[in-house]
């Protein structure tokens, strides 16, 4: 018998670029957790981890659905009646020029779909700066390397359009717009839509218009304070809006996501055949909770004047604690449940939520790990714990910011 040699199975190069700064920061909680310490989250944006629950309607809708033995495969792009409530809720959204909709896995599948079927070797991606950390990691998985464009702090982290235009280069294919933002939580106004509208125009660009968070404007209810959709605004542009179960309608875990594809039909056909491919060859979403999508856009929508209320109270809380705390600032943020509080501290942000977690079992997500300006400090907070975890948190933070740059 010849000697075998075996040598060790190494990861696809590419994969040295992948990173998730939220769930890779949980690692390190979960190792203090395991010394006996009682962890507080204020790291990962799951509501059901704290006092918010799925609309019970939804959860009927999919008990029956699995009751009824659709438990097999769907249509590759989702069941009709899903399909038809989302394009119900396109319309309710302003949005026109509808050329096709889809359901995935969660908006993550939307995003890997999306961007898999447009990037060839060399072309980019507008992505801002910071962004939630899916884009990056897919764009590495793909071997697309990042451009980055930054969103203005001082204009209460609205895109800024001159790095925008700057960044843009004959190999730019799209523009990525995450309104509301996470991890900022700003919400971009109708001329700052209007203006990427027009770039997008000019540069023959498609948007990708995360608005997963469209229903979570926790402003008060004025008319400026509606959320406006990318694609209402420019119902000629090449538009893909993602939406889905998981934050609006409090149902992460099952994993049901959307894209609504908008544009003059010539110009974003042939890509949506392509798109089409994709969903084709991953065969389907989850198929009971698709029955979901119907009951959660035309069922009550209740849940959410609670919801508000709820996190209007925690946001002012967090935004409180940031105005009487030495070395913090922050951007009120306006959508969503995050806060990214500028920090003011003589070492590197990784360096500070990782120590708060050691220290005081205080868990956000450094500010690096979503990218921000050279020079500049943040973390991510998630403002969805109730007031009294919230507070104690905060006080916690607090005695670190004191004891650790005195």
């Amino acid at each position: 018998m010849p000697i075998t040699h075996l040598h060790e199975i190494t990861p696809a190069a590419r994969l040295e670029n992948v990173r998730y700064a939220i769930r890779d920061l949980a690692c390190i909680a979960d190792e203090v957790a395991r010394q006996g310490h009682k962890i507080l989250p204020l790291n990962i944006g799951d509501p059901l981890n704290f006092d918010f629950q799925t609309p019970a309607h939804m959860i009927e809708a999919v008990h029956q659905a699995m009751r009824d033995g659709k438990n097999g495969y769907s249509p590759s792009s989702g069941i009709k009646e899903a399909l038809d409530a989302i394009r119900g809720e396109a319309a309710r959204k302003q949005i026109t020029n509808i050329q096709d909709v889809f359901v995935t896995s969660g908006v993550s599948e939307t995003v890997d779909i999306c961007l898999t079927a447009l990037l060839n070797p060399g072309d980019n991606l507008l992505t801002p700066c910071p962004d939630y950390p899916l884009y990056s990691a897919v764009l590495a998985k793909i071997d697309i390397g990042l451009n980055a464009y930054y969103l203005n702090e001082e204009d209460g982290w609205q895109p800024d359009l001159d790095d925008l235009k700057k960044k843009i280069t004959p190999r730019t294919r799209g523009i990525v717009l995450i309104n509301p933002n996470n991890p900022t939580g700003s919400v971009c106004t109708r001329k700052m839509l209007e203006h990427i509208a027009e770039l997008a125009r000019q540069h023959n660009l498609i948007i990708f218009a995360d608005e997963i968070y469209d229903k979570l404007i926790i402003d008060g209810g004025g008319e400026n304070d509606a959320h406006i959709a990318m694609a209402a605004v420019a119902p000629d542009v090449p538009v893909i809006t993602f939406g889905g179960l998981s934050k609006n309608y409090f149902a992460p875990g099952w994993r049901i996501g959307w894209g609504i594809a908008s544009g003059e039909a010539s110009v974003i056909k042939p890509y949506l055949d392509g798109v089409n491919k994709l969903l084709r060859a991953r065969l389907c979403a989850n198929h009971p909770e698709q029955y979901a999508i119907k009951a959660a856009l035309e069922g009550p929508q209740d849940h959410l004047v609670e919801v508000k209320r709820k996190l209007r109270s925690r946001r002012d809380l967090t935004m409180k604690w940031c105005s009487e705390t030495s070395r913090v600032s922050c951007v009120a943020p306006r959508g969503a449940f995050y806060a990214y509080p500028s920090i003011d501290i003589p070492e590197g942000d990784d360096v500070f939520v990782t120590e708060l977690i050691r220290q005081k079992y205080v868990t956000v997500v450094h500010g690096s790990g979503f990218g921000q300006r050279p020079g500049t400090k943040h973390f991510r907070i998630v403002f969805l714990p109730d007031e009294k975890t919230l507070t104690a948190a905060y006080s916690a933070i607090g005695d670190f910011i004191r004891e650790r740059y005195p």
